[in-house]
């Protein structure tokens, strides 16, 4: 099964959504992103490991580190390979036996980045769930359907987010529509927003 390699881009707090976090990962060797919603506690071991913030006494992610040092055993790589009801799993893979560890990607992450490990994930879960920065999607859409119009106005309003005068001319249609509001709300660092509109583009492309 392919994988492909993530790095780390960043994580932005989210305050309307109960102390959530999200942290959005790119792939390494393109533009492709991912965004996934973690808890305060997470985002905090994993913003302290990305700015070198070294806490008083070990936390758990330290300890595993710790503990996985002196027993000499290093971790292959952290494995994000499925989304089941909204929510991604993963798996951390050692080099001293073939069987995978299920946990969850905020933890694995901010374990991987204390031990240099690398981050994949699934190609085709990437596919499915990933976005492109603005201005890196179609610059020539073609027409959509005009029998498509009462239901693209019934998924602007559900997503309740932009006015018509902000929607590209000519688009190809809801799905592409979906996508360039998800990559407006990541460029205006609305994770919340974002994430309701992932949802909202998996969807659509399981349909």
């Amino acid at each position: 099964m392919a994988k492909v390699q993530l790095e780390v881009l960043g994580l932005t707090a989210n305050p309307t959504s109960n102390g959530a976090y999200a942290l959005v990962l790119k792939e390494v060797d393109g533009p492709r992103r991912i965004s996934i919603l973690i808890g305060s506690a997470e985002a905090v071991a994993i913003y302290n490991e990305l700015e070198g913030i070294k806490a008083a006494r070990p936390i758990t992610h330290d300890l595993i580190r710790d503990i996985l040092s002196t027993l000499d055993v290093s971790i292959v790589e952290i494995y994000i390979n499925e989304m089941r009801d909204e929510t991604y799993f993963a798996s951390m893979i050692f080099d001293t036996t073939s069987q995978e560890v299920d946990c969850r990607p905020s933890d694995a992450i901010a374990i991987a980045l204390r031990c240099n490990s690398p981050i994949f994930i699934n190609e085709t879960l990437l596919d499915e769930v990933s976005f492109l920065p603005e201005g890196m999607g179609d610059d020539d859409p073609s027409e959509h359907d005009e029998d498509d119009d009462d239901e693209l106005k019934e998924i602007r309003q559900k997503a309740d987010i932009y006015d018509e005068k902000e929607l590209p001319s000519k688009p190809k249609g809801k799905l592409e529509i979906m996508i360039q509001y998800l990559d407006k709300a990541v460029k205006e660092e609305d994770y919340e927003r974002a994430a309701q509109l992932r949802d909202e583009i998996s969807k659509l492309k399981s349909n």
